[in-house]
């Protein structure tokens, strides 16, 4: 009878938070496989028939890498953001919203939720300008130059009146990282950014980010070096330490805006983990990492 005891375990928890907000940002490697794709949906739908409201932002880097390889299309990232030329945000605009975004809402409706998919283009959700031409340091290397990000946005507004709408009528909304520009173009946004404006946007109990790392680790090498418990200071001492690089920087800064922008904690977790978007929810011990603006 141990599953009693489980539930049991687990009912302060759905009680708690039975009609928050609840963003949860899907890493695209975790999207290539169809198996992980379906458990994902899973533990989604569950959340949604317990009570709590979710909004699903993925990303798709491998997908597009991979398609950009096919047509023989350079990948170049600097400090670990993508830069986009037009023939990239051609792809990103099939990959994300006709590949992904469809492949995650039919495993989603399969699991019985009702889930719609969208950009933030759709009802003017999402909207923001192309990013001209800044400097950027990589905080890893120190090294900084200007760099021209193409078909790149910076989010401006976010209007969640459709959200709202979708969620009022129980449908979990499915988006994918672009944005509407003011020329009508959709320009590609970081997904982990997305993810966090949105989580502000709608006051979210919590942004949970389902990676391929077990959370945020104090030596990248080690998956036993495993941050449970952090704030910003600590992603700062990460940072300065030149321990995190790469993807990670860019999620890393999405945190940190999230955390100021009133969410109340964000959590990293390994996706690739049976259920571990349930058992950092459900159990007191969780199983990623759990950052908050400051530690008490």
């Amino acid at each position: 009878m141990d599953w009693i005891q489980h539930l049991l375990d687990a009912h302060p928890y759905i009680r708690l938070f039975r009609g928050r907000i609840f963003v949860v940002k899907v890493s695209g490697s975790l999207l290539l496989d169809e198996n992980h794709r379906t458990e994902l949906a899973r533990d989604i739908a569950l959340l949604q028939d317990v009570g709590i409201r979710t909004v699903v932002v993925h990303g798709g880097g491998p997908q597009l890498d991979a398609f950009c390889e096919k047509m023989g299309i350079a990948r170049e990232v600097v400090a670990g953001r993508r830069l986009t030329n037009a023939e990239t945000q051609q792809l990103a605009r099939m990959t994300f919203r006709g590949l992904i975004n469809t492949a995650l809402v039919g495993a989603l409706s399969a699991q019985g939720a009702v889930a719609v998919g969208l950009s933030g283009g759709d009802g003017n959700l999402i909207t923001g300008i192309k990013r001209p031409p800044r400097p950027i340091r990589d905080p890893s290397t120190g090294e900084e130059k200007t760099v021209d990000f193409g078909y790149v946005g910076d989010i401006q507004k976010i209007d969640r009146t459709l959200i709202d709408s979708l969620m009022a009528l129980q449908m979990i909304p499915v988006i994918c990282p672009l944005i509407a520009g003011p020329d009508g173009i959709l320009l590609n946004v970081n997904a982990d950014t997305v993810a966090a404006r949105l989580a502000m946007a709608l006051e979210a109990e919590k942004l949970i980010f389902c990676t391929a790392v077990p959370g945020l680790l104090e030596d990248a090498k080690d998956p036993r070096r495993l941050v449970s418990y952090g704030d910003l200071d600590t992603v700062e001492e990460l940072i300065s330490r030149g321990v995190v690089s790469g993807g990670m920087l860019p999620k890393l800064a999405a945190v940190g805006d999230a955390l100021r922008g009133g969410v109340r904690k964000v959590h990293l977790i390994d996706g690739n983990r049976p259920h571990s978007l349930l058992l950092e929810i459900f159990t007191n011990e969780g199983c990623g990492t759990m950052l908050v603006k400051k530690r008490e």
